[in-house]
């Protein structure tokens, strides 16, 4: 990948990730549902260091020191990992002209990530199995996936308006 099309992957990751971030504010605010603790990634992040990977509940794990701004970090930082995968995979041609259905494809199997690596290791097991209303858990999560995909859309198009890629002219 050129520096172009990765600066262009960074500025898709951020928004779409940002774009999650704005969802998951309006649903607190607006209906009382709170969202991830992105310090608990950095916590969970954290254990890593000490061969921890799985715990009986995340929120009674020992606490580790910058869990939050490693969690938030992270949370960005794999937003433009996923970014940087669908552009690997799609071709860098899709952010000259980008398309709303690809990018919520992505949104669908991102979401594969919490219910199938984070939660388990979280102890809400196996895309929620162990939390009280696990339909409700992977819905909200489906849900937020697609508005980051829905961000990568957006986030592309804006840039395609603002920003030529060399790549978009050969």
């Amino acid at each position: 990948m050129t520096s172009e099309i990765i600066l262009r992957v960074i500025m898709l990751g951020v928004g779409a990730t940002l774009a999650m971030d704005i969802w998951a504010l309006l649903r607190q605010r607006l209906l009382g549902i709170a969202s991830l603790d992105y310090a608990l990634l950095g916590r969970w992040l954290g254990h890593m260091r000490h061969g921890r990977f799985r715990h009986a509940a995340i929120g009674k794990a020992h606490p580790q020191r910058g869990e939050r701004p490693l969690g938030w970090f992270c949370h960005y930082l794999i937003g433009v990992v996923f970014v940087g995968l669908f552009v690997m995979l799609i071709g860098p041609q899709w952010l000259c002209r980008p398309t709303l259905l690809p990018a919520l494809l992505l949104g669908v199997v991102s979401v594969a990530a919490p219910l199938l690596l984070m939660q388990p290791a979280f102890g809400m097991g196996l895309a929620a199995s162990l939390t009280p209303s696990p339909w409700r858990v992977r819905l909200r999560a489906l849900m937020t996936h697609l508005v980051f995909g829905l961000g990568v859309y957006l986030a592309g198009w804006v840039t395609a308006q603002l920003f030529a890629l060399q790549v978009c002219s050969a």
